[in-house]
This record gives C-alpha cells, structure tokens and sequence, in this order.
C-alpha cells in the first residue's frame, strides 16, 4: 500500500553494513549479554552519534533517547547514511538549548533497532540476518546496553537525560536502574507503565506487519524491492500516525476535503488518507520492519515496576532532579499518565503542559516550548 507514482521500496529501511556511515560511531560490548526476559545476544552493537566534548571530570554528559522509529541523527542534515535531517535538530547545536560548546551530548540508536545497532536486520555470528532468531528485548535491556556505553565513553553519570514517548521510557528507566547516574531528568511525553489502550494499538500494528505474506515469518532480508514485509510496515505506519496527532488538527488541516485530482466517491482518496499514504511510504524506505516489531513490543512490556514492588515503589528510587511534561492534545500518551510520573518521583512538582495542535507529535514539533523546559532544568 505504498503512495500512487511510489517506486517500489526495499526490502528493508534498515542501515547495513557497507552502507556510509554518516556521523555514527559504534561501541562493541564483547560477550554474552543476558536479556531481561531469559534470551541473549552472544555481543552486540551500539552505534550512536556525539556533539561537543566531555568536560575532564565528565560531568557535562547529557543522553537524549529517541522515539520508536527515530535513531543516532538527532541533529544535522540529510547525508549519505542519514536519509532524513535530525529529528530535534532545532534543539542541539550552537546557542540551541543543548550547546555543544557547553555539553557533550549522545545520541545511541536502541538496542533492536536498524539504524546501526544490534537488532533484528543485523548479521548474526553465522553471517545471516537475526531475523525471526532475534531475541526479546525489554526497555530495561536497551538500558542496561547503553550504561555499558557510557562506561566506554568514560561518563561516570549524566547531567541530564531526556526523552520522549519510547525515549521517555528509556530515560525514566536510566533515573530507576542507576539512580546515582542520572543528576537531572526530563520526561516528555511518556508513562511508567504500557496501558492496555496503548497495548491494544501496537498489537494491531505488529499484527498487520506479521499478515504480511512479505513477512515470511520475520526472515524476508535476502528478497528483492518490492518483496519484503513494506505493506504491512505501511498500515502499522498509518495506524500509529493516526494516533500520533490530534482529532482537531486532522479536522482543521483536511476536513473532508478530497485529496486534489481525485473523488473518494469514484475510488479517490480523503486528503487524510494522502496523508497518512505519504508517511507510510516514507518510513518503508528508513526502517525496518523487524525492529518495528521488536521495539513495539518492548515498548508493550514497558513497565518500570516490574519486579520492583510496583510503579510507586520504583518512582521513588528517582535522586534525578526531574521535570514531566506532556502534550495537552496527546490521545496516545494522555496527561494523566504523566499525572502519574510527578506525582511518584520525588520533588517532581506539577506536570509542564506543551500546548501544540499536534498531539503526540508535539513533543518532537513544539521544540521552542521543550527547549525552555531543558532550558530551566539545565540552569543553576
């Protein structure tokens, strides 16, 4: 289901070997890695993008951890290894709230996910795509992966890590597993726990990625353009956009208007579905379908009280000097659920409200509003 005129996609988005680097860099962490859920990976491969330089006490490190579909290239142009311009560009370089000139800013692509590390699309130790063998990773997993990095890079503890949506969880997960490591923490958009509203959509995601018969059961890397799973990472893409923006703004900037050039009354198309046809193609040809799988699903087993005697319990081992916020028009990640973050870790205070049309998505469009809170929370 790719966009009217779309040249026929990959078989997969993902990053490869032998593709141009860009600006990542990799970290290797020998041996074997155990996984939270009884798995493991026999090493793996974190790759990840820098701005500025550490301070020689290290204490000017700040993490920022990426959406479901984001990656390394927070920052910079589109380039030969990045298909797409930073993702918070407006947020990182010089005079923006994260200055290189004062931070030493890291950007690690998740552990599952196929733009540089370990994951899904990557090659086993026999030489062949994971694929289906590749193992259940939790948020807590991709965590623990990325305090080995920070071990490399020589940071005994970040002055600050962010995130939103996928990336909050990671950044709330930090502030719980290394307390001491985290000195101030910002939660955008995000929630202590997967609700089972939040579940009920990425089930339906991965289910229309797994009907697809390019799919092959998770092993689809060796076929051609046009023969791996692009439908049905289509649809996943179609729902999950749908949820990432807001009713009122789908209202305001389409109505019912027809898509220009066709009639939804003789088999056109609603501007909307042009829309969401537009974005679904785009991420066919940047991601991989496995890693949508994989990090959807940890994104449902997400919660920070596992084994830790519930959510209350777990929020209150947070030492970070934290700010939440969430996006006022946000379906997917409503305000109550970052309610429920300020109210659990110490010293939090009241939720900060992004105000933006845009649900979801407000926390990557609204950038001058999240660089004020990053703004404060960074100041003495």
């Amino acid at each position: 289901m790719t966009s009217p005129g779309d040249a026929v996609p990959p078989a997969t988005g993902a990053w490869r070997e032998g593709d141009p680097p860009g600006r990542r860099r990799w970290f290797t962490a020998p041996g074997r890695f155990a996984l939270e859920q009884g798995g493991s990976l026999p090493g793996y491969r974190l790759a990840y993008e820098t701005w500025g330089k550490l301070a020689p006490d290290g204490s000017n490190a700040v993490l920022v951890l990426h959406a479901l579909t984001g990656d390394s290239h927070v920052a910079g142009p589109a380039m030969p290894g990045h298909p797409t311009a930073g993702w918070w560009d407006d947020l990182v370089g010089p005079g923006r709230a994260l200055d290189p000139a004062e931070a030493f800013i890291v950007a690690p692509n998740a552990l599952g996910g196929c733009q540089g590390s370990t994951g899904p699309a990557s090659l086993a130790p026999d030489g062949v795509p994971w694929g289906s063998r590749f193992p259940t990773v939790t948020i807590r997993d991709q965590v623990v992966a990325e305090a080995a990095l920070a071990d490399e890079l020589g940071v005994p503890s970040w002055a600050l890590v962010l995130g939103g949506s996928m990336g909050g969880m990671r950044a709330l997960e930090w502030a719980v597993t290394y307390p001491a490591r985290v000195r101030r923490l910002l939660l955008l958009a995000t929630n202590a726990a997967a609700s089972a509203d939040q579940i009920a959509w990425t089930s339906v995601q991965i289910a229309a990625i797994r009907a697809d018969e390019g799919w092959r059961g998770g092993d689809y890397y060796v076929a051609g353009p046009g023969s791996g799973p692009h439908r049905g990472l289509g649809v996943a893409r179609r729902i999950a956009h749908a949820t990432y923006r807001s009713a009122t703004e789908f209202d305001a900037r389409f109505g019912r208007a027809a898509q220009p050039g066709e009639d939804p009354y003789d088999g056109g198309r609603f501007a909307v579905e042009s829309y969401l046809d537009h974005h679904a193609g785009k991420l066919t040809r940047r991601f991989d379908a496995g890693s949508y799988v994989a990090l959807s699903e940890a994104m449902n087993l997400h919660d920070v009280g596992r084994g830790r005697g519930g959510v209350a319990r777990a929020l209150a081992r947070v030492t970070a000097a934290t700010m939440v916020a969430g996006v006022d028009t946000d379906r997917l990640f409503p305000l109550e659920q970052q309610a429920v973050l300020a109210s659990g870790v110490p010293g939090a205070g009241d939720v900060r409200v992004i105000s933006s049309a845009s649900g979801h998505d407000g926390f990557l469009i609204e950038t001058g509003q999240v660089g004020k809170l990053i703004t404060e929370l960074l100041s003495p």
